[in-house]
Formats: C-alpha cells, structure tokens, sequence
C-alpha cells in the first residue's frame, strides 16, 4: 500500500513560481540526488525561510565538524524515532542506508538505535541524543561528561546537541504539516 501523495497539508507553490536561486538549487538536488527533497517543496511556501533551512542543514548537516556525515545522520534518525517522525526516518533512515552501506543499520536507526551493535563513543553520543529530545530538562554536566571521556570535544557535544535541536525542530514542523517524504526513499540503498 503506497504513502499518501500529498507534500503536506497546506499549499505548496509550484517549483516555476521559485526564485531563481531556488529553481538553481532545485535543479541541483534533481542532478545529485535523483529528485527534490519533499521538505524543500514543503518550505518553498516561505522562499525566505527555505534560504535559512537550507543554510542551516548544510552548515550542520554537511559542515565541518568532528561528527562523521554518518554520525550526523545516525542522530537524525534517533531524534525522528523518539518522535516517531514518518518523514525523517524514512528520508534519514534511507542516508543511513547510504553512508553505512548496511540496510540493516538504517533499520536498526529507524526501529531501535540499542540494537544496533555500535562502537561505545556512537552509543554513548545517540543515547545522549534520546535523552535529549525525551527529557531535555534532565540533561546535566555527568551527561556531557561521558561524552569527553569518550573522545567528544566541546565543540563535538556542541555539534550533537544542534543537529539534534535542529531535528526535533523540523520534527515538529513536519508533523504539523503531514509531511510526506518522496516515495523514492523507500527503495534506496537496500
């Protein structure tokens, strides 16, 4: 049984109608990825605000940092499973799939991160993660502390905490829309 075929519930602009530098950055994402990602479409509604996102995913997301893309993503798909976010797990599930090479791990990711039979410091970091985005209030200094001894810098466990931030954002948004994923997702990396 397929997904819905809706973006989201609420108005989406037609790509024609997009600046050009969004139209540029559209035509890109067909060229490297195969297709538009559904959240880009969905925040077109508000071209000014797709500049930001698309800004900030790209500065956390694919930035500098002493997190891996695949660790950056792992945390993704923590953040979307503890929310149970249908269009992250399926969109970041399936860069799981991707980074990792393993299908199962990107299952794993989805379903139960504790599972997945991962080296202590990823553990550690995505269980930190979850801890976060269930009970923010009770994360304390012992909580960072574990993530030092285990190799995190600062600026590491600065980088976990706003990749993980910026997921239970659009999280939110994109339970508040009915965001759909593109249906391509599914099969990918399998």
């Amino acid at each position: 049984m397929p997904q819905p075929r809706h973006i989201m519930r609420l108005k989406v602009p037609s790509p024609k109608k997009l600046d050009t530098d969004l139209r540029k950055y559209f035509a890109i994402c067909r060229e490297k990825l195969g297709l538009v990602p559904n959240v880009l479409r969905a925040w077109a509604a508000r071209p000014e605000k797709l500049r930001h996102f698309i800004s900030m995913y790209n500065a956390l997301m694919l930035g500098e940092s002493g997190l891996s893309r695949l660790e950056r993503e792992m945390i993704a798909v923590v953040v979307s499973s503890a929310n149970r976010c249908y269009y992250c797990l399926v969109a970041h599930g399936q860069a799981v799939r991707q980074l990792s090479g393993d299908p199962q791990l990107g299952e794993m990711m989805v379903m139960n991160y504790r599972v997945a039979e991962l080296p202590r410091r990823q553990r550690a970091m995505l269980d930190f993660v979850w801890k976060l985005t269930e009970s923010p209030r009770l994360v304390d200094e012992d909580d960072r502390r574990k993530l030092r001894k285990l190799g995190f810098s600062d600026a590491d466990v600065f980088d976990i905490c706003e990749v993980a931030a910026f997921f239970n954002y659009t999280n939110r948004v994109a339970h508040g829309v009915d965001m759909m994923p593109n249906p391509e997702y599914h099969a990918k990396n399998r």
